[in-house]
């Protein structure tokens, strides 16, 4: 099985052989298991071992913790890639406008209002959770179509905020 996984804008093709208990990334090969253990993920490759908990996905975005840091991800499968390469979008990915909140947590400031142009990775609001502020940014470049949230409203986890509309 082949992907592609994409951490903070950096791309790497990734194959997996379950059956085989090997995976290659880039020019790495070696052997791993996988394996689900009193409610958490048990991940061994070599020496070393890797526990994640919190997992969470939507589509091709998948959010955990490993060893207590926050990751995000956004896997691939060869049938999203090949969609990509042609220009088709799938189901999901036509919803790729909308901005929601990544976790639980209260608006406190919203930077643009309907109508404003917009640039992909460009900070759109500010949503506090966990006692921390976490600047949210357009996960497209286009126009607000429409604002959904208010400042000083609470929101649950996947709630939409605003969405954009792509020019062209």
């Amino acid at each position: 099985m082949k992907f592609q996984a994409t951490i903070d804008e950096n791309s790497h093709d990734i194959e997996l052989s379950p059956k085989e208990g090997t995976f290659t990334a880039g020019e790495t090969e070696a052997n791993y298991t996988f394996e689900f253990v009193n409610g958490r993920y048990i991940l061994r490759t070599g020496t070393k071992t890797y526990k994640i908990d919190n997992v969470s996905y939507e589509g091709s975005a998948i959010e955990f913790s490993m060893n207590g840091i926050w990751h995000s991800v956004e896997v691939k499968d060869e049938q999203e890639l090949l969609l990509d390469r042609l220009g088709f979008k799938t189901a999901l990915a036509a919803g790729e406008g909308i901005l929601n909140a990544p976790m639980p947590g209260k608006i406190l400031e919203i930077m643009v209002t309907e109508g404003d142009e917009v640039e992909k990775d460009q900070p759109l609001a500010i949503l506090e959770a966990m006692k921390m502020e976490n600047e949210l940014k357009a996960p497209i470049s286009g126009t607000i179509a429409s604002i959904s949230a208010e400042v000083g409203q609470s929101l649950e986890k996947n709630s939409p905020i605003l969405e954009i509309e792509t020019i062209g």
